[in-house]
């Protein structure tokens, strides 16, 4: 969670995808979003219906792939929802597309709405989310192209001819060069060149207005946002259904991100994200050997273009995988290397920040935590915790965090042997004076700062040991709870002395780090000690009942309560003896009353 925590910190106010992990890191939801930093933080603040919050309890990391535009996300998260099938996903999930605007090739052509794109050499324009828009975008030419409506041709004219919709081809012969000036007009038209008609329809819309015909200037200014809305660009979906591989990249201090975008039938369905240390200098080379290890070592299927920018040699990476490679000048495919190339400057941005971030929490918090004490670089720290309940099998426990992080390897546990009853100061004597003078005899490293987790009793006896038993002389510190058991200031010196320090401060949230681990892992040692102890006192004093019975008895009842309200023949229906089971009713039944 941790690692969320940063990464959200991270998120760019920019629109994009972003796809929730679980444990397994298998994808389990993917969404989209006009502000990333808004959306995905939304996830883990606040409160949330059922089915949100069991999303979120199973989300363990995110990704994310920003876009240039709300509907380039809009187009990205269908394709990838469709690619993963993310079982949380509930939208989408169909084998609904993305409308088409379709100019048949045909001998008379004519204009349709399409949800599929064939290669049957008709000139396709889309996908555009907005159906709406596009179905009126269509309408709009429809007027002003008189092209046939109909599939097949009729018998005589129909009411498109008399509306001026249609030339009538079914009854009146067509001049070729007619269809070709309309046809050109309209892919002009739905490629970018209706800007033109767009100013157009804006004058007659205010000449309306100022006639005092507000009904036409409203239908014109509806026209005009249905074709912004369809004729805004995207760079997600190709319509020429080529199989290719987006190859962008970044570099900086010394290290190099790749992101692969995995275009197949013209659709951006995945990416292949890839960070590692730059050594040649020479980027073309580096990425050239890249490409060479992702088809023949990582085994990807060859597509038939490749799209990079021109640092690599082109010519020479054609020749050795034998298909396309080439670098877009303009237009869709060069803002689909755009936004590879952007994707991989954020995943660099990214992993330098949380780096930087790590260091703040870490190295940088125990060199300042160092100068607060006086003392220097506190790199590695000892903790120490007591754990019983009214002096019933007291235990202790150490945990190390070396440069601010936990060496779970080098945590010890400890049973206290010398001290009766509940004497936090004696055992708190007992434990450190155990872990040093074996640090001592086996001549390993000591720590730079000890702490305890405690107030000045704890820490006094802590340094009386120390300094007077083991001649040691190294800082010990004590972090005191307040009266709602938070901790609430650090203590120091001969005798030990608050230090100032401020609560929002990467060393302090360094040292409540240290206080929970080193508690937790005092409870649960000490929870399972107990645990055993109280198995043990019930059961091992009985004659006949050995390890391996005394195993079997508690699987079966479950607990020592469900035993002791057990009765003879519950003991013997697990192959128990019938006076083994009355001795054992009987003790357990006498220890009750004691």
């Amino acid at each position: 969670m941790t690692q969320i925590k940063e990464k959200l910190t991270l998120l760019p106010a920019q629109p994009g995808v972003y796809l929730m992990k679980d444990s397994q890191d298998n994808i389990i939801y993917v969404g989209k979003a006009k502000n990333l930093k808004n959306r995905v933080r939304s996830y883990f603040t606040g409160s949330h219906d059922g089915k949100t919050q069991k999303l979120v309890s199973e989300i363990t990391d995110f990704e994310y792939i920003i876009t240039s535009s709300n509907i380039e996300a809009l187009l990205l998260e269908c394709n990838l929802i469709k690619k993963h099938d993310p079982r949380y996903n509930v939208m989408l999930k169909d084998d609904k597309t993305y409308p088409y605007i379709k100019l048949t090739n045909e001998e008379h052509p004519r204009l349709e709405i399409t949800r599929k794109v064939q290669k049957d050499k008709a000139k396709y324009f889309g996908p555009y989310p907005n159906v709406g828009s596009a179905n009126e975008t269509k309408k709009l030419l429809d007027r002003l192209y008189p092209l046939r409506k109909c599939k097949t041709l009729p018998d005589r004219v129909c009411l498109y001819y008399h509306m001026d919709q249609c030339l009538a081809p079914c009854e009146f012969h067509v001049e070729q060069d007619t269809y070709e000036d309309m046809t050109q007009q309209i892919n002009r038209f739905l490629n970018g060149g209706h800007k033109a008609m767009v100013k157009e329809l804006e004058e007659k819309m205010h000449e309306a207005s100022e006639e005092l015909n507000f009904e036409r200037a409203k239908e014109l200014r509806d026209l005009i946002q249905h074709i912004n809305q369809v004729m805004q660009k995207q760079s997600i979906t190709l319509t020429d259904q080529v199989d290719r591989d987006v190859f962008g990249f970044h570099v900086d201090k010394g290290w190099i991100c790749v992101q692969v975008f995995f275009v197949r039938q013209g659709k951006l369905i995945e990416r292949d994200v890839s960070l590692f240390p730059f050594y040649s200098g020479d980027v073309g080379e580096e990425m050239m050997s890249f490409i060479g290890q992702f088809y023949m070592e990582k085994e990807h299927v060859l597509p038939k273009e490749i799209l990079i920018s021109e640092e690599v040699d082109q010519e020479l990476l054609a020749q050795w995988l034998d298909i396309k490679v080439h670098t877009p000048k303009r237009g869709i495919k060069k803002e689909l290397l755009q936004m590879a190339q952007s994707n991989a400057q954020n995943s660099l941005k990214e992993k330098f920040e949380l780096i930087e971030r790590n260091e703040e929490r870490t190295i940088k918090a125990v060199e300042r935590l160092g100068h607060a004490l006086g003392v220097g670089p506190a790199r590695r720290i000892e903790a120490f915790d007591n754990s019983n309940i009214q002096g019933t099998d007291p235990v202790s426990a150490m945990v190390v965090f070396i440069d601010g992080k936990p060496a779970k390897n080098e945590y010890r546990k400890y049973k206290i042997r010398t001290v009766e009853g509940p004497d936090d100061y004696e055992s708190m004597r007992e434990v450190v004076r155990r872990r040093y003078v074996r640090l001592l005899k086996e001549k390993q490293t000591l720590p730079d700062l000890i702490m305890i987790d405690g107030g000045k009793g704890q820490i006094g006896a802590a340094q009386d040991v120390l300094e007077n038993e083991l001649g040691l002389y190294i800082p010990v510190c004590g972090l005191a709870k307040d009266e709602k058991h938070r901790s609430s200031q650090l203590l120091y010196g001969h005798p030990p002395e608050p230090v100032s320090m401020k609560r929002d401060s990467q060393e302090f949230y360094l040292l409540q780090r240290i206080q929970d681990e080193v508690h937790r892992f005092a409870i649960t040692f000490h929870r399972k000690t107990r645990s055993k102890s109280l198995i043990q006192s019930a059961l091992d004093d009985i004659p006949g009942v050995g390890p391996k019975r005394k195993k079997t008895l508690l699987r079966h009842f479950g607990s020592m309560k469900k035993m002791r309200e057990a009765s003879v023949d519950d003991f013997k229906e697990i192959g128990i003896g019938e006076q083994l089971a009355r001795t054992i009713v009987e003790y357990l039944q006498e220890k009750a009353k004691s």
